[in-house]
């Protein structure tokens, strides 16, 4: 992780990932930016999950496990389950220990009998699936259009590896955020209560804490607009004043207002998401959108291997 961040303020352009958000405080933080009237992608995605859970369920099939991808607190999967009585086994992965301990801890009671095997891990990074019931075909739940976190050919290569680990007939429900009035993206990532703010921010308390960087949060300020030209929406922190940020033996100086790049969350077209998962070897099954067209939710099948 040292190594990662020293890189990324070493840069001409100075970033950092947006793994780093998510400590048990930036978890919590994030779960109350989806309450924020402004952020519509978590209940647009429930809206799709709660009015179509049974189709998606049907498009799972039986006899399978589920496994979810960026699984915060699990809160989406149980619309899911709800419709999967002889899922074998529910598998979260999640880069945050402390919050898969808590979820998954809330779901055995909620579903007494559930198989639940939390993977920490990092997916940006190599990871491995426990060993899966036998018989069992995997299904892959990656909903929140976390994918929307990786520039396209992250993204391109994140599906790719994934098509590689799956078996044909094995199959993928992706949760994507769609492309729509940019006033609309905008507020979304800049509530007017400071709650996104918050969470920006505290990625520099979280690192201060791991890693050993001493910035001082406050003497940075959230910002976040749409560029058109990547279909992305951009989180940054503006340096409020000159200062120097230092890790280990090395200074990292920050002019005043100098951004750090601790977002981007690219929007996309139905047609861009088939072109993604058809490089990647999953054909779609099936399709649902909220009443506005605002998010959707494609149901996947892996067909072939991914091409080369």
């Amino acid at each position: 992780m040292r190594d990662e961040v020293a890189r990324g303020l070493a840069a001409p352009h100075k970033t950092l990932s947006p793994k780093f958000f998510y400590d048990a405080l930036g978890s919590k933080l994030f779960e109350a930016i989806t309450y924020t009237d402004a952020y519509y992608p978590t209940r647009c995605e429930m809206q799709i999950l709660t009015a179509h859970g049974a189709d998606i369920a049907r498009a799972i099939g039986p006899a399978v496990a589920l496994v979810e991808l960026g699984s915060g607190q699990s809160t989406k999967v149980p619309l899911l389950l709800s419709h999967l009585p002889d899922v074998r086994a529910y598998v979260p992965v999640d880069i945050d220990a402390a919050t898969l301990t808590e979820a998954a801890r809330r779901l055995r009671r909620q579903f007494p009998g559930l198989t639940v095997v939390p993977v920490a891990a990092d997916l940006s990074g190599p990871w491995a699936l426990p060993d899966l019931p036998e018989h069992a075909r995997t299904v892959v739940f990656y909903p929140g259009s976390t994918l929307g976190n990786l520039d396209p050919a992250h993204a391109t290569a994140f599906l790719d590896d994934l098509g590689r680990r799956l078996a044909p007939g094995d199959g993928l429900v992706l949760g994507i955020d769609l492309e729509k009035d940019p006033a609309v993206l905008e507020a979304a990532y800049d509530d007017p209560a400071g709650v996104t703010a918050a969470f920006n921010r505290n990625m520099l308390v979280h690192l201060n804490r791991v890693v050993g960087t001493d910035f001082a949060p406050r003497r940075f300020a959230h910002e976040a607009f749409w560029n058109a030209d990547a279909h992305r929406i951009e989180m940054h922190l503006r340096s409020l004043g000159a200062q120097v940020v230092h890790l280990g033996p090395h200074a990292f100086a920050f002019d005043d207002g100098e951004t750090l790049h601790t977002e981007r969350s690219y929007k996309y077209t139905r047609e861009r998401v088939d072109a993604l998962t058809a490089h990647a070897g999953f054909a779609r099954q099936a399709w649902w959108t909220d009443p506005q067209g605002w998010f959707g939710v494609g149901a996947y099948v892996r067909t072939s291997e991914p091409t080369p």
